[in-house]
């Protein structure tokens, strides 16, 4: 059986394995609270592909939609990758950290000593 955050990280890393969705999430981020169609703006594709991207970015809770009258803005979610980066990335960077810490402290002993 698949857990529940499993199941959200692989539909993070589905998200994040198109360019075109990447791009979306780099327009989102340079300036949140777009329009379709000022995405549609910021990529050479037509707004129906955009709206499929976006859907998908929306699964994946990278994106987040809020109603302003008759517009649909779209924002950015960064807690997905948050938590992406705590599960495949900050565990490796630990022990370079440690070992940099270790340096640090052993030549600021060897400096002043």
């Amino acid at each position: 059986m698949v857990t529940e955050p499993r199941r959200d990280a692989d539909a993070v890393f589905r998200a994040l394995a198109d360019p075109h969705r990447r791009r979306l999430l780099d327009a989102l981020y340079l300036a949140d609270g777009l329009t379709l169609s000022a995405l549609c703006g910021h990529l050479d594709m037509t707004r129906q592909a955009a709206s499929q991207h976006v859907d998908l970015l929306v699964e994946a809770s990278l994106v987040t939609t809020r109603w302003r009258g008759r517009e649909k803005l779209h924002f950015l979610n960064p807690v997905p990758l948050q938590r992406i980066h705590e599960r495949w990335i900050a565990k490796f960077e630990r022990p370079r950290l440690k070992a940099l810490r270790d340096l640090q402290r052993r030549l600021e002993g060897t400096h002043h000593g």
